[in-house]
């Protein structure tokens, strides 16, 4: 595998993936042992950053495998094969770690989790041409005060971002009104949305990866 510019070389990118994988920071705060899910390489170009892992991919230790990963993958267009190849997408909750449940609602991800983990990734990965901040926890580490008033305005301002970020609402089945409420998203941002990312994936199959500007 050829490593890309100013990427650390393989032995230790495969340590900061054992770290990562082996962290049991929170552990105290966790109502199941630690189980971190999380893929990436230093080839990787796009990065996918969501909430924390669920009760099923903390079981299967494999991430978005479930309705809403399903319907992620339809919305970038991309099969199952190509969505977990590593050497191409990162795949880092904003935690790493399933969280448990109040009332059947999934807890926010840990607080302790994005800052400890997100910046050496991002440093050991520097071809990430395109960001996908899915849902409200993604969209409140990266963009902080840049986001809307509601995920709903932030998401319809995707321009806004640049190239380097594109926000995204979570695709749970359990979300359904939200979609009905905002057809605006299916007729306008998914279509833009499967562009950027068909680009992105064009752009290193010819060897010539996007950077962000």
């Amino acid at each position: 595998m050829k490593i890309p510019c100013n990427a650390p070389p393989p032995e230790a990118f495969a340590e900061l993936l054992a770290r990562a994988r082996a962290c049991a920071a929170c552990a105290a705060d966790l109502p199941h042992p630690p189980r971190p899910v999380i893929l990436a390489s230093p080839s990787a170009h796009l990065l996918i950053v969501g909430q924390a892992p669920g009760r099923r991919v903390h079981e299967t230790g494999i991430p978005w495998n479930d309705p809403s990963g399903d319907r992620l993958r339809e919305w970038l267009g991309l099969s199952r094969e190509q969505f977990y190849d590593a050497s191409r997408i990162a795949i880092i909750p904003t935690g790493l770690c399933y969280p448990g449940t109040v009332k059947g609602s999934d807890l926010p991800p840990r607080p302790e989790c994005a800052p400890r983990w997100h910046p050496p990734f991002l440093q050991a990965m520097p071809q990430i041409g395109l960001t996908l901040l899915i849902g409200a926890y993604a969209q409140m580490y990266y963009l902080g005060t840049r986001r809307g008033r509601t995920l709903a305005d932030t998401v319809q301002a995707w321009r806004d971002f640049g190239p380097d970020y594109f926000p995204l609402p979570h695709p749970s089945p359990r979300n359904r009104l939200w979609f009905k409420r905002h057809p605006w998203f299916e007729a306008e941002v998914l279509p833009a949305l499967r562009e950027r990312v068909g680009a992105l994936r064009s752009a290193g199959d010819n060897g010539s990866p996007h950077h962000p500007t």
